[in-house]
Formats: structure tokens, C-alpha cells, sequence
């Protein structure tokens, strides 16, 4: 198994989204993410995966669902976070790009974590779970001003597990 990464923008309160959508709009943030998960497998659940207009060009889609007969063309479903891992064992990096309960559920499995930290606060019934300072050390960090493309100004924040 590679190194197991989780990639998320979240708000200072964690904040991920609402309403199954986001809640800010970065097109730097998106290259980045287009830039880092190229090639590699993402992994999510079905809500997530059911927000994108259609398939992530040049990545293996593996969807985490309960419901039973799921199956969007082009995808892997399976119905735990394990057998995600298993289907993504050949990848020397496979992401989890979300949701909350996702990202949750990935925690204990990680090696490294990709966030975006969008400097604002916002309502969202969705969140990325708190990331323990004693767990997880932060290896590079990157700020990248409000501008006329970008409402908010954020942080690329990158983890590596302690222990």
C-alpha cells in the first residue's frame, strides 16, 4: 500500500461544505488538486463522487456506498473504507478526497494530509475532522492571498503522521 493521503479545503472551523456543495470557489486550489491526484486513485463516498458533473480525467474513481446495485459507469464500489484501500493497494498514493464521514473514517489510515485552509468562517453541515497536533506534524505550509480570482484568502497545509 502506498502512502495513503487525504486532500481537503476546509474553513478555520473545518468547515468542508453545504448542501453537497462547496462553499467557496478557488481555481488555484482546484489546479493543485488536479495537480496532485492526476494518475493516482481518489477515493470517496457516494455523496461526494455524486457532486461531480462527471469523471475526474486520468484517476481510478473508487466510491465507498452502503446502497446496494450502485454502480456509475466508469467507477469502483465497494462498501467499506478497506476494500477501498485494497482496490487502490497498486497506487504509490491514493487520496481520499471526502466527505466528512469519509475523511473521518480515514484518519487512523493516513500518512499525510493535504488541506487547504480557507481563511473565513462559514455555515456548513459538513466538516473535516480535527487534526491532532500530537498525531500529525505539519511539513510545509504555503499562503496564498485573497486576489481578484480568489474571495478568500487560504494556506496550503501539509501533515505528515508523528508517530
Amino acid at each position: 500500500m502506498g502512502k495513503v493521503t487525504l486532500i481537503a479545503a476546509a474553513g478555520e472551523n473545518n468547515e468542508l461544505g453545504k448542501d453537497k456543495d462547496l462553499v467557496w470557489h478557488l481555481p488555484d486550489d482546484f489546479k493543485r488538486f488536479k495537480k496532485l491526484t492526476t494518475g493516482h486513485t481518489i477515493i470517496m463516498g457516494r455523496k461526494t463522487f455524486e457532486t461531480f458533473p462527471q469523471l475526474l480525467p486520468n484517476r481510478k474513481h473508487v466510491i465507498i456506498t452502503r446502497k446496494q446495485d450502485y454502480n456509475p459507469e466508469g467507477t469502483i464500489v465497494v462498501n467499506s473504507l478497506e476494500k477501498a484501500l485494497e482496490k487502490a493497494k497498486e497506487d504509490s498514493q491514493p487520496f481520499v478526497i471526502g466527505g466528512g464521514e469519509i475523511y473521518k473514517l480515514s484518519m487512523a489510515k493516513a500518512d499525510c494530509i493535504e488541506l487547504t485552509r480557507v481563511h473565513g468562517t462559514f455555515e456548513a453541515d459538513t466538516f473535516f475532522p480535527e487534526i491532532d497536533e500530537k498525531k500529525w506534524k505539519l511539513v510545509a505550509s504555503e499562503t496564498h492571498p485573497k486576489d481578484e480570482r480568489h474571495n478568500f484568502a487560504f494556506t496550503y497545509l501539509t501533515y505528515e503522521r508523528a508517530e
